[in-house]
């Protein structure tokens, strides 16, 4: 099979195994192309971790799961130097934490403080971790899966903004709809009846890969270039739209990792509809995702109810394509 082909099984093998979640599917696989990071926020329930481990259990890949608590020290993360002693010698070697895997499940990562949490900036930017002053590199195939639960705020611990911005998307976890809760219901059913299930070959990590390079050469023309821009720069500077709320709504616009966040995802997206230039629908359809967790909203938009898609609405309509 070629690269896409592979691909396209990974993205069939999930549907089947994750009801009614098509959207989220088709994120986290543009995020795993685009070798970026997911959050992801949704209620209890809804098959965030089940996502997960779907395609854990169909990628060639190591599998780590990190639960966030509040008594969740740094090097419980990254792991830690331990002393070694025998006969011959007495030294100290380094145990690697679970964050030395392919993907990385960050459970409820706002259970945890911020001390816990930055052991992961490091990791997530630079794709190394390093421990008492020596520098230990992370897997060519690394991403960090992260669920938060946007109730129950009690005990919690919300992410800083430098942290948030780490995250190559910001994905909202719904509820499926009737019909694809009664397919829930009949598969795990079937599950539970230990009912027997076509097993499949694990999708190689070098098929990932291979494909991140392809999305590399997805072209992106001029006109698309001018309207990633645009769009970042109505967060920044919405004062100059005159005849929009954007101004009373947008207290901080996005950062330069938007903008790069904007270009990875549209060839990563345009790349899974087979076309090898994206175009600004291919913007429009990542716009939202790569953005909510990088704007910050006005105390009058937060007082009003004005949530960040909203205003990434209100962008989208506002900004012309070049």
């Amino acid at each position: 099979m070629s690269t896409h082909e592979q691909i396209f099984d990974l993205r069939q093998r999930l549907a089947a195994t994750v009801v009614g979640q098509e959207g989220v599917i088709e994120q986290l696989l543009i995020a795993l192309l685009a070798n970026g990071h997911v959050l992801l926020e949704g209620l209890p329930g809804l098959a965030k971790t089940r996502t997960i481990k779907m395609l854990a259990a169909n990628l060639e890949s190591e599998f780590s799961r990190i639960q966030f608590t509040p008594d969740l020290l740094p090097s419980d993360i990254t792991g830690t130097e331990i002393y070694i002693g025998d006969a011959s010698t007495d030294k100290f070697q380094f145990q690697p934490g679970p964050v030395f895997g392919n993907l990385i499940l960050a459970d409820e990562i706002n259970r945890a403080p911020a001390k816990a949490q930055s052991a992961l900036l490091e990791a997530m930017e630079e794709r190394q971790v390093t421990v008492t002053g020596k520098t230990h590199p992370l897997p060519e195939l690394f991403l960090v899966l992260a669920t938060q639960n946007p109730i129950e705020q009690e005990g919690t611990y919300p992410l800083p903004e430098a942290q948030m911005d780490r995250f190559l998307l910001h994905v909202y976890v719904d509820y499926s709809s009737d019909e694809d809760e009664r397919k829930i219901l009949r598969l795990v059913r079937g599950e539970d009846s230990g009912a027997s299930t076509e097993q499949h070959d694990e999708i190689p990590a070098q098929a990932v890969l291979d494909a991140r390079k392809e999305v590399l050469d997805v072209q992106v023309s001029d006109a698309v270039e001018r309207y990633i821009v645009a769009i970042i720069a109505a967060t920044r500077r919405p004062a100059e739209y005159t005849n929009s709320p954007l101004s009373q709504w947008i207290h901080v616009g996005a950062s330069p990792r938007g903008t790069l966040a904007l270009d990875r995802a549209a060839r990563a997206h345009a790349w899974l509809d087979g076309r090898s230039a994206a175009t600004p629908d291919d913007v429009k359809a990542v716009a939202h995702a790569c953005l909510r967790h990088r704007i910050i909203l006005s105390y009058e938009a937060e007082a009003e109810g004005i949530t960040r898609d909203k205003v990434l609405n209100e962008v989208l309509a506002q900004v012309a394509i070049a």
